[in-house]
């Protein structure tokens, strides 16, 4: 099969489809990969064929949106301009294939399947598929409220990105002969084999969806390269005592009180006989704390599966790849969601009593931020709890579901 994969967003969303890629062709198969440029460095060690994105993509989210404190108009003016460039790039690259594999946040890649008359896998990190009993995972409302139902967020979800994407969809759509959509999350779902990219033991389900789905597992990528003497670094620091150790991170994400937060948890650390990792990520949060026996600051990023089984807690943002990387290895985890996603799994890892309700970085006082890292620390059922779930989820095997359900696709016309 020719298999084109097309991709974006921060290293939980790219990586995993490296790992996916390397293996279907492993398998025999002809694959190209479609991502953003800001991942050329990362992706030519797996010497993968691979096409860099025309349109702008992580670094549109994090450059001019950032700078304008990510304000509504920037944002859809970028989107829009996004949606335009994938019909242009990706219906060339989809006739020289067999099968066209998506992140959701694609938005162009159910008409540029359509048009090109090839089925699409469309591949989603959450249970972002409307239903009655699981509320939109991008929403901050992931708890069901007898009130303001899932079904009721689902349809504001739906009149949103019908605002945002549609006319533009459709623009596009009638530049190619193909009819207009009247909605947008609904054609997206009938027109696609939707594929759940998470654990179902840490993620949910939803028995009402309608649509063709199926659920594989995370596709961890334990493979990328990091240096080895900073890792050194790091473990020189793990080993020179036996204190407890407290992961942070805040991954690719960055948040205005992130600093403070961090200088909160390293005054915690020290007034508690703990240890803390700080993970600096995209964002360089606490990058001006400095080395002392209770801190080291992470600068430059090392896999999680090197890290993660040396702690005693995780504290991070919630995005689906650290969630995911936290709960394989088995440790209680404290999640401070910033965007997106991020309350869904908040909500699902204290849901499954895996770790503390979570905390929100800008309101959280040192007080409160203080019970709470104990309570990750030294609570028996988190620990208890934490090492069924890493135990279930070393149990599935991601990456190698989700080629056989690609493969799976070599029959359908």
């Amino acid at each position: 099969m020719k298999i084109l994969l097309v991709t974006r967003g921060s290293q939980g969303d790219v990586f995993p489809y490296l790992a996916v890629a390397s293996e279907l062709v492993k398998r025999g198969h002809e694959v190209t990969v479609n991502l953003p440029r800001i991942f050329e460095n990362e992706i030519k060690p797996y010497h993968l064929p691979y096409v860099l994105q025309d349109f702008d993509d992580i670094g549109g989210m994090i450059g001019e949106a950032a700078e304008k404190s990510q304000k509504f108009r920037p944002f859809l003016k970028w989107m829009r301009a996004v949606i335009d460039k994938q019909f242009e790039q990706l219906i060339p690259l989809l006739e020289q294939h067999d099968i066209l594999v998506s992140a959701n946040t694609e938005f162009a890649a159910t008409s540029v399947a359509e048009y090109c008359r090839k089925p699409l896998i469309r591949t989603a990190f959450a249970p972002f598929l409307p239903g009655k009993k699981i509320p939109p995972a991008v929403m901050p409302f992931p708890k069901p409220n007898p009130i303001v139902t899932p079904a009721v967020l689902w349809g504001l979800m739906n009149r949103m990105t019908n605002f945002m994407v549609k006319g533009t969809i459709n623009r596009k759509r009638a530049e190619y002969n193909l009819p207009p959509i009247g909605n947008f999350g609904y054609h997206a779902g009938e027109h696609s084999y939707n594929y759940l990219m998470f654990s179902q033991y840490l993620g949910s389900i939803d028995p009402d969806w309608r649509f063709k789905w199926k659920i594989g597992g995370y596709c961890f990528n334990d493979t990328f390269s990091y240096n080895q003497e900073k890792y050194d670094e790091m473990m020189a620091f793990v080993n020179a005592s036996r204190t407890p150790i407290v992961f942070f991170t805040l991954g690719s994400c960055s948040a205005k009180d992130g600093n403070r937060f961090c200088e909160m948890l390293a005054t915690i650390a020290k007034r508690n006989d703990y240890r803390l990792i700080v993970g600096a990520g995209w964002a360089k949060t606490g990058v001006n704390l400095e080395n002392s026996d209770y801190l080291y600051l992470m600068k430059d990023p090392v896999p999680h599966t090197l890290i993660l089984p040396h702690c005693d807690g995780v504290i991070h943002h919630g995005g689906c790849g650290t969630t995911h990387s936290a709960s394989r290895a088995g440790k209680p985890q404290l999640i401070t969601p910033l965007i997106i996603d991020q309350p869904y799994w908040a909500y699902r890892i204290h849901q499954l009593g895996v770790g503390p309700e979570a905390v929100k970085i800008a309101k959280v006082t040192e007080k409160e931020l203080e019970y709470k890292v104990r309570d990750l620390v030294s609570n028996p059922l988190y620990k208890q709890n934490a090492v069924h779930l890493g135990k279930q989820i070393r149990s599935e095997n991601g990456i190698n579901n989700m080629c056989d359900y690609i493969e799976s696709m070599s029959v359908v016309k």
